[in-house]
């Protein structure tokens, strides 16, 4: 392969893989379901008790050959918020020093949310290659219902900003993945299906959570852990296309051990590396 072929391709795959591995995996695999906004929006916390880091190594495949396209951190922490008791989660994605010589990638998401899951603040600033951007998104329940304000801050400074009214609770990446950590899975049947609708700016995505069945997977710190195998499916035409498969820990914290992401050029996976 010519050097401007893997220029090329390690950009675009980079771009593709580490942002939407983690990011974009975080948020539609474990999107939220459509319900009533307010005391609705409330979960009980068991996944997690006070802080947590876990780590993921990132990869993808071109032409058979594995790359390591960088690490991501998760953390969790008790915070405050406005004066209001909260939980901070964050993650940090950066690509490795071999694909920097090709195109730099830096995001930093961070969600904010009440001790009983309801989602408060959201931002995200992304560096991928020379551009930079901001969003963030405000979120407030008037009169039974959610409200977001988002405002994103493009890589030339100016700002656009939008409201909009929901009569369901609505949720961001990393809320979301949260959410899903603590939802109890025990009855789940293999086949068993659950519809999600993805709020993506003005638009809605409409995909579906597929429950395969269970194995053992291991991850980069060379332990096996036991799984529920789950894939994030979209519709492409009249077809159904699985964009992600995820295997997370078949117990109460739901931790995710491996991503499968399924990419137009190659392949794409993260790993769990540690956990603190």
């Amino acid at each position: 392969m010519k050097i401007e072929e893997l220029k090329y391709y390690m950009m675009i795959l980079t771009r593709m893989t580490c942002r939407r591995m983690l990011l974009l995996t975080f948020f539609i695999l474990h999107s939220s379901f459509f319900i009533p906004a307010n005391s609705q929006c409330e979960y009980q916390i068991t996944a997690f008790d006070g802080a947590e880091t876990i780590n993921y190594n990132l990869y993808f495949n071109w032409q058979f050959i594995w790359i390591k396209a960088g690490t991501a951190s998760l953390k969790t922490f008790p915070s405050e918020y406005k004066g209001q008791k909260s939980y901070t989660t964050s993650l940090v994605t950066s690509s490795s020093k071999k694909v920097d010589r090709y195109f730099m990638m830096r995001d930093t998401i961070m969600s904010i949310y009440t001790d009983k899951l309801t989602p408060l603040y959201y931002r995200k600033g992304a560096r991928e290659g020379k551009r930079y951007y901001v969003d963030e998104m405000w979120y407030s329940y008037p009169n039974g219902k959610c409200q977001t304000t988002t405002r994103h801050i493009h890589n030339d400074g100016t700002k656009t900003v939008e409201k909009h009214l929901y009569q369901q609770c609505m949720t961001d990446m990393l809320h979301a993945f949260q959410q899903f950590r603590n939802i109890d899975t025990s009855d789940w049947q293999k086949g068993q299906t659950k519809n999600v609708s993805i709020a993506g700016g003005s638009e809605v995505v409409k995909a579906k959570l597929l429950y395969r069945n269970k194995k053992t997977v291991k991850g980069d710190d060379g332990k096996k852990y036991p799984c529920l195998v789950i894939s994030y499916i979209e519709k492409d035409g009249k077809k159904d296309k699985e964009i992600v498969r995820f295997y997370v820990t078949d117990d109460s914290k739901h931790i995710p051990v491996r991503l499968d992401l399924f990419l137009r050029f190659g392949s794409a996976k993260a790993f769990f590396s540690s956990m603190k």
